[in-house]
C-alpha cells in the first residue's frame, strides 16, 4: 500500500507542478477542471446517482468550461464567493449536526445540486487563485496542508477528546488545535518570505494582514483551518452515509479525488471571499 501511495503521489506531483508553475493560467485551469469533474462523478456515486454519475461529472465540467470560456477565472463575480461562503458555513453546520443518518433523508436532487455548486465554486476559486499568482495559490494550498500535517501529529501525540466520533472517529479536538497552531506558524513564516524575497504575487497572509491587521489575520487563519476541518468531515459524513471507505479508486493508494481535495473545497472560495472585503 505504501509503495502504491508513493508512486501515485509522485505521478500527481509530476503532472501538477508543470501546470502550477506554467506562465499561462490555462494548463492549471484545465487540469483542475478534469480533477473537479472526476470529483463530480464520485459525488454522484456516493449519493446514489448510479449510472447518472457520469452525467454529474459532465455537468460540473460543462459549467466550469463555460466559466473558463467566459473569462471568469480572471474576473469572477464576487457574489459567487459569498454564496459559497454561506453554503459552507451555514449548510456545513446543518449537515454535520444531522450526522450520517440525516444526509440520505435529504432529496437526492438537492444533494446532487449541492455537490455541483460546491465543486464548481471550488474550481473557479482554484483557477482564479492561479491567475493571481503562484505565491498566492501556494500560500492557500500550504495552509491546508500545514494544518492537516500538524493536526495529524498533534492528534497522535495529544488526542484525547473525539471531535466527531460518529463521522470520523480518528479526529480529536487536540488535533484541531494543533492544526490551527501549525497554520499560524506557517502564516508567520510566509510573511517573512514575502518581505525577504520578491514574489510574483502577494500571499494570502500578506493580503489578509493588509486588510485586517495582525489580530484579523490570526482570526481568519484560524477560521480557514476550521473550515478545512468542516470540508473533511463533510466528505467523511457522505462516505459514511453511503457505506464507502473511499470516494473512489481513481488514485491508487489514496482513494479518490474527493478524498484528496475535501479540505480544500471550502477554503479556496472562502479565502477568495475574504480577500475581496
Amino acid at each position: 500500500m505504501l509503495k502504491q501511495r508513493v508512486i501515485t503521489a509522485l505521478v500527481l506531483v509530476a503532472i501538477l507542478l508543470p501546470a502550477l508553475f506554467a506562465t499561462m493560467a490555462w494548463p492549471f485551469a484545465l487540469l483542475s477542471l478534469i480533477a473537479i469533474a472526476a470529483g463530480g462523478w464520485e459525488w454522484g456515486r456516493l449519493n446514489g446517482a448510479g449510472g447518472a454519475s457520469l452525467a454529474i461529472g459532465a455537468i460540473v465540467a460543462i459549467i466550469c468550461g463555460v466559466a473558463l470560456w467566459a473569462g471568469w477565472s480572471e474576473a469572477p463575480p464576487r457574489l459567487v464567493w459569498w454564496i459559497a461562503f454561506g453554503v459552507w458555513v451555514l449548510g456545513g453546520a446543518f449537515v454535520l449536526r444531522g450526522g450520517p443518518k440525516a444526509w440520505p433523508a435529504l432529496p437526492m436532487g438537492l444533494r446532487l445540486a449541492l455537490g455541483v455548486v460546491l465543486l464548481c465554486t471550488a474550481w473557479l476559486a482554484l483557477a482564479t487563485a492561479k491567475t493571481i499568482g503562484v505565491n498566492f495559490i501556494l500560500s492557500v494550498f500550504c495552509l491546508v496542508w500545514a494544518a492537516d500535517i500538524a493536526a495529524y501529529f498533534g492528534g497522535k501525540a495529544f488526542g484525547k477528546r473525539k471531535l466527531a466520533p460518529g463521522i470520523s472517529p480518528g479526529k480529536s479536538w487536540e488535533g484541531v488545535w494543533s492544526g490551527m497552531l501549525g497554520a499560524l506558524a506557517l502564516a508567520a513564516f510566509w510573511l517573512w518570505l514575502d518581505s525577504a524575497f520578491k514574489m510574483d504575487s502577494l500571499s494570502l497572509y500578506l493580503r489578509l494582514y493588509g486588510r485586517f491587521g495582525i489580530v484579523g489575520l490570526v482570526g481568519v487563519v484560524v477560521f480557514l483551518v476550521a473550515m478545512s476541518v468542516v470540508g473533511d468531515l463533510f466528505e467523511s459524513l457522505v462516505k459514511r452515509a453511503a457505506g464507502a471507505k473511499d470516494s473512489s479508486g481513481l488514485l491508487p493508494g489514496h482513494g479518490g479525488v474527493l478524498d484528496r481535495v475535501d479540505a480544500l473545497l471550502p477554503v479556496f472560495p472562502i479565502a477568495m471571499a475574504l480577500i475581496t472585503v
